[in-house]
C-alpha cells in the first residue's frame, strides 16, 4: 500500500518532503473558489460596513442565498489564507450590547481577486472565439 505524502504546513509554504513544494513560497498565488471570490467582492464593496449581515445581504443581492454559518466558515478560511482580516467593533445598543465582527480585504485578497479576473478575461476571449467559429454553442 502506498504511504500518503506528508503535507505538513510550514510558515513559508508546504513542507519540503512534498516534491511540488519546492516552488511554493510565501508569495505563491492564492487560488480562490467562486464563492470565496463573491465574498471577497462583497467585503471590498462594503468597505467599513462589511460585517456578517451586510455581507450576507450583498450576496443575496447577487442572487446567492447562503446561510450565515456557511458565510462565516468562508470568511474564516479567507482569513486563514491571509486574504481578509477581521476585528471586533464596539458593542452597540441596537444589538443588545453585542459587538459586530468587521472584515476588510487585505492586499493579498485584492491580488487574488485581480488574478481571478485576469484568468476569467483570458477564458472569455477564448469563449468568444469558440462561439464565433462554431456559430453558437453545441
Amino acid at each position: 500500500m502506498k504511504q500518503p505524502k506528508n503535507y505538513a504546513r510550514k510558515a513559508d509554504g508546504l513542507a519540503l518532503d512534498n516534491p511540488r513544494s519546492q516552488a511554493v513560497t510565501s508569495t505563491a498565488k492564492s487560488y480562490i473558489g467562486e464563492f470565496e471570490e463573491l465574498v471577497l467582492l462583497a467585503v471590498l464593496t462594503l468597505g467599513e460596513k462589511a460585517y456578517g449581515v451586510t455581507i450576507l445581504e450583498a450576496l443575496e443581492g447577487a442572487d446567492r442565498r447562503v446561510s450565515i454559518g456557511a458565510l462565516y466558515t468562508t470568511l474564516s478560511r479567507l482569513e486563514e489564507k491571509g486574504l481578509v482580516k477581521s476585528w471586533m467593533g464596539e458593542p452597540t445598543a441596537e444589538r443588545g450590547g453585542r459587538a459586530k465582527k468587521h472584515f476588510k480585504v487585505e492586499a493579498t485578497g485584492a491580488l487574488a481577486l485581480k488574478e481571478a479576473e485576469q484568468a476569467r478575461s483570458k477564458l472569455k476571449v477564448s469563449f468568444g472565439r469558440a462561439i464565433d467559429t462554431s456559430g453558437g454553442l453545441t
